[in-house]
């Protein structure tokens, strides 16, 4: 299955979607993430707040591809990919473990996947350098298999966005 998250009015047709798509997008009921942690110790896996991303642990578990669809700010995503990519804390566990030196949380599903981020916007050097950086440590934290990062002047420059 592959997951776009996109902060897009709608995605066009020449990206090639197929019907193992889920798709989320800025039109959905998406409440930002209140840091209460309920998904870790109240209702595991499953987000206390009854919106169209509660169970985005479970969606990232099922995915082989994330797909990536944001405006480029300052080198981070645009606040709807951001407020969607918050909510994926389900998707580990409250525990820490060390992994490559560092201090990380383990994942709570087996699943893993890749990502590709489609950034689009005018950017300078050092937004593109921060947009690497900050996919990467995603990456780290959600424990995918590899993540790219490919740059876009305008949206309309996305042609394809399927692996």
């Amino acid at each position: 299955m592959r997951l776009l998250i996109h902060d897009l009015c709608e995605y066009p047709e020449r990206w090639g979607l197929c019907d193992d798509t889920v798709i989320i997008a800025d039109d959905q009921k998406i409440c930002p993430c209140k840091g209460c942690f309920d998904c870790w110790i109240k209702t595991p896996a499953r987000c206390s707040l009854h919106d169209d991303c509660a169970n985005m642990g479970l969606l990232l578990s099922q995915c082989d591809h994330l797909i990536l669809v944001s405006q480029c700010f300052y080198g981070g995503y645009s606040p709807f990919v951001s407020k969607v990519l918050n909510r994926s804390i389900p998707f580990i566990l409250p525990y820490f473990t060390i992994r490559d030196g560092e201090t990380r949380h383990p994942g709570r599903y087996d699943g893993r996947f890749d990502c590709v981020a489609h950034l689009y916007g005018k950017t300078t050097v050092r937004e593109k350098e921060t947009a690497r950086k900050l996919a990467q440590r995603n990456s780290a934290n959600l424990l995918m298999r590899s993540v790219k990062v490919v740059f876009y002047d305008t949206a309309d420059d996305i042609e394809t966005i399927v692996p």
